[in-house]
């Protein structure tokens, strides 16, 4: 499939040929789309939640009154879960949340991202990411031109210092580098603007995968 490219200032800057099969997928799978997403949040979780536990409370463990003759119900220590002070019951406690997804779930589950940017008509490829000037002003009046409220923007390789500056402080523009491009943020932005340099690099990404399925076959 061919795409046009713009330019930051709205011109254009000629056309792209995009590999059908990473950009041209029909049938968009959103199990897929669900099933990464679920695997990244999971696994940026801290899971550093904690709560005292029986061994860890302070208070005394020593029976609080003989177990028969009282008239009230059979207690053993001022720890148990239902007295003021106590410990909580099957509370939380520090572990890793994060799971298991195959390699090539994740790559298929990009690719269905991209292609469905694509399919939707909100992917813009944009000839370069770059600023003379690190203005912050200037930049959300040239991106408000364009259209792009909330926007992923890939930027190649390296973000330029001047754009990544410049866009750091505009509500809803996220600036990554290639290595950042990942599912959940593709879906979450009304617009993927990927530079050329960007596109090449996941043309490369997955013509390498594709090469190492062929020799392991």
């Amino acid at each position: 499939m061919k795409l046009s490219v713009t330019k930051l200032d709205g011109k254009a800057a000629g056309d792209i040929e995009l590999n059908d099969d990473v950009f041209g997928i029909k049938e968009i799978r959103a199990d897929i789309l669900q099933r990464c997403v679920v695997w990244q949040l999971a696994k940026r979780r801290a899971g550093t939640h904690k709560v005292q536990t029986r061994n860890e409370n302070s208070r005394t463990g020593k029976k609080m009154y003989k177990q028969k003759g009282t008239g009230g119900a059979r207690h053993g220590s001022r720890r148990a879960p239902q007295f003021v002070g106590g410990s909580r019951a099957f509370g939380p406690v520090v572990r890793s949340h994060a799971t298991d997804l195959p390699k090539k779930i994740r790559a298929l589950a990009l690719k269905h991202a991209l292609s469905a940017k694509a399919q939707s008509g909100d992917l813009v490829i944009l000839d370069a990411a770059t600023l003379k000037d690190p203005k912050t002003a200037a930049l959300r009046t040239t991106l408000g031109k364009l259209g792009w409220t909330k926007a992923l923007i890939i930027a190649g390789t390296e973000v330029d210092k001047n754009f990544g500056l410049a866009a750091r402080n505009i509500p809803h523009i996220d600036v990554l580098p290639n290595a950042g491009l990942n599912v959940y943020d593709i879906l979450r932005a009304e617009k993927l603007v990927l530079t050329k340099e960007a596109v090449d690099a996941v043309h490369a990404r997955f013509s390498g995968e594709a090469k190492s399925e062929k020799e392991a076959a």
